[in-house]
């Protein structure tokens, strides 16, 4: 359960945990500056049970700031952020470094810092006609100018709700920006957000060959790690050693889906619009690298895919059955990217047990079946860097023998990445 409920007498009801962690995570300091806080500011009543609210990072900052000795407030600083970059009540979490500090610039991801760009698109620098300050691209041509400007400031905070899938370039967008706070020696700090998916791990572990900004470093295809906890991983684990600083969100649990936390939700990307599209986007990111469209131009992005060829019938009644979610065949019409204006053959993805589904090892047996049956079928050169294995190419591969081959590597994975949590 995701909030921890408390009786009259301020007693916890057993329905989750509260977490209580330190709130500063900077190696090899520890602050505990936690404060619990009062039942009214701190509290929501839902049903007539009182829960502990959650709060991302940025809002804990905004009630416990950072301690001098890490950051002075006279500091000049510079936040990776999008729309996504929110309080509880809606206001830009900017707007509590504003406060605090003498915030200079913004540095957008994929998307754009308003989340008006199209997936794949170079983001232009500009002047934000909000603040006023500029905003510096970080996906697109010039990263090296947008590095200096990175490095002439006294430290960077990063504040962009993820997905918590290996694909998304958010992530990079961070550890990239923490590879440039290292080689200047100024402090990174990391405003923690709840996981969208929950936190457990799921699928394979990518091949380093086929590194690149989908999918950077060896972890599952479901990282099973919010956004702090990954950058404390891979700063750790992959030799980036930068000054890093995490402020954790208050009262999340791993088995949390966003949606849990009451938090208000804005779209980290125009095609991740629910929760469930995020989950199961573990698997159908997948479709990208093949001639199906994966749902982009219809109201169903990753919880659709189809092509007008697609022997769709085949396919479900060759496919063991998938716990979590309801498979239904659905005709549309994309608007835009891969069949655009073309009737479609598809697949409907339905989440009904969240905990139950798998999306990753779903979308390798559907693709698997899919290739067999459909000569019209190709894999682009782009599914090796999502799928991070060339494995599913070969003529003879078989998705169960496949599947089973990941349990240990994915046991090993989930151990070592235990040290890092928050929650």
């Amino acid at each position: 359960m995701p909030l921890a409920a408390i009786g009259s007498d301020n007693r916890s009801i057993p329905c989750g945990k509260v977490s209580a962690l330190p709130l500063f995570l900077f190696s090899p300091l520890c602050y505990d500056k936690f404060t619990a806080g009062s039942i009214g500011r701190d509290c929501i009543i839902l049903k007539g049970i009182t829960y502990m609210r959650v709060l991302p990072g940025a809002e804990v900052l905004l009630r416990n700031p950072i301690p001098e000795t890490i950051l002075p407030r006279t500091a000049k600083v510079g936040m990776i952020t999008n729309q996504s970059g929110i309080l509880s009540d809606s206001t830009p979490s900017y707007e509590v470094l504003r406060a605090q500090y003498d915030l200079a610039a913004f540095f957008s991801p994929e998307h754009g810092m308003r989340g008006n760009v199209l997936a794949g698109d170079d983001v232009p620098d500009y002047i934000d006609d909000v603040t006023g300050l500029p905003v510096y691209s970080t996906y697109g041509p010039g990263q090296e100018a947008v590095h200096r400007a990175m490095a002439k400031l006294d430290a960077l905070f990063f504040d962009i709700q993820d997905v918590g899938s290996r694909y998304y370039t958010f992530q990079y967008t961070m550890t990239e920006s923490m590879e440039v706070a290292a080689k200047a020696g100024i402090p990174f700090i990391v405003l923690d957000r709840p996981s969208m998916i929950g936190c457990m791990a799921e699928g394979n572990l990518l091949d380093p060959k086929y590194a690149s900004f989908v999918g950077k470093y060896p972890t599952a295809a479901r990282t099973g790690l919010t956004i702090g906890e990954f950058a404390r991983y891979i700063n750790a684990e992959h030799g980036i050693g930068c000054k890093l600083t995490v402020v954790p969100c208050r009262g999340f649990t791993r088995d949390a889906y966003y949606d849990d936390t009451g938090l208000p939700f804005l779209a980290p990307s125009a095609c991740i619009p629910t929760v469930d599209c995020a989950l199961a986007y573990v698997g159908t990111c997948l479709i990208e690298g093949t001639n199906l469209s994966e749902g982009r131009g219809t109201k169903m992005p990753f919880t659709w895919f189809g092509a007008p060829w697609l022997r769709v019938q085949e396919a479900l009644s060759a496919l063991p059955p998938v716990p979590g979610c309801i498979l239904s065949e659905e005709a549309v019409t994309p608007t835009s990217s891969k069949h655009k204006g073309e009737l479609c053959r598809g697949i409907r993805i339905t989440v009904t047990n969240r905990d139950a589904f798998r999306p990753f090892d779903m979308m390798v047996r559907l693709l698997s079946l899919i290739r067999r049956q459909n000569p019209e079928f190709a894999f682009s050169e782009f599914f090796l860097k999502l799928f991070g294995s060339d494995a599913m190419l070969a003529d003879d591969f078989d998705a169960e023998a496949y599947l089973a081959s990941l349990e240990a590597p994915l046991a090993a994975y989930k151990e070592a990445i235990k040290p890092y949590y928050l929650y």
